[in-house]
C-alpha cells in the first residue's frame, strides 16, 4: 500500500467506509458530515459527554440511551444519528471520533480534495490564514483545507503536516537541533 493512501483502515475505517457508502447511495454526505460535526462539536464543550462515550464503565444500553437523549436534544438524526446509537449499542462508542475522521478523509479523497493538519503555538490570524493556505496551493495545485491545532510547546513557527509529508519550522525544533549539535562539539 502506498503511504500516500489515506484509506481508512481498521474498525474506525469499516464503519467509516459504511458510513459513507449508505450516505453517497442516499445523497445525503453533505448532511452527515454537518450532522458529524454537530456532534463532534458537543464532544469536544463537553467533559461528561467524553466521559460518557471514553469510558468503559457504562454498559451498552446506558450508553445507547445517555447517546439517543443527546442526539434527540441536539436534533442529529437520520445515517449519522443511526451510526452513533449503533457505535453505542456495539460497545463502539470510544472509537466515534476515529470513525468521523475516517469518514472525512473518506469524504475528501471522493472530492478530490487535500486536508493538512497545521500547527502553531497561538492562534493564526485570517491573514496568516490565507497565507498558509496559498502556499499549499502553490505546493499542490489543489485547494486544501487546513485543520489547526494550537500547541504553546512549540514555542513559535510552526509544523505542516500533508499526507505522509511533514515540514517542521517550529522553533523548539531548531533549538533541539542546537543543543544537539552543541553537544556534538563538547
Amino acid at each position: 500500500m502506498p503511504a500516500d493512501d489515506a484509506t481508512p483502515t481498521g474498525m474506525a475505517g469499516r464503519y467509516a467506509t459504511a458510513l459513507y457508502e449508505l450516505a453517497s447511495e442516499a445523497k445525503a454526505v453533505d448532511t452527515v458530515d454537518a450532522d458529524l460535526g454537530r456532534f463532534e462539536a458537543l464532544l469536544k464543550d463537553s467533559a461528561d459527554l467524553q466521559r460518557l462515550v471514553k469510558s468503559p464503565v457504562f454498559s451498552s444500553e446506558e450508553q445507547l440511551k445517555a447517546i439517543s437523549a443527546v442526539l434527540d436534544a441536539a436534533k442529529i438524526g437520520g445515517i449519522a444519528g443511526n451510526l452513533i446509537r449503533l457505535a453505542a449499542q456495539n460497545r463502539r462508542l470510544f472509537a466515534i471520533q476515529g470513525i468521523i475522521r475516517s469518514f472525512r478523509a473518506i469524504v475528501a479523497k471522493a472530492r478530490g480534495e487535500l486536508t493538512a493538519e497545521v500547527t502553531v503555538a497561538e492562534p493564526l490570524s485570517d491573514a496568516r490564514m490565507k497565507d498558509v493556505k496559498d502556499a499549499l496551493k502553490e505546493i499542490t495545485s489543489k485547494d486544501v483545507k487546513v485543520d489547526v491545532k494550537v500547541d504553546s510547546k512549540i514555542i513559535g513557527g510552526i509544523i505542516v503536516q500533508l499526507g505522509s509529508r511533514m515540514v517542521d519550522a517550529s522553533v523548539r525544533t531548531k533549538l533541539s537541533a542546537i543543543q544537539h549539535a552543541m553537544k556534538e562539539v563538547r
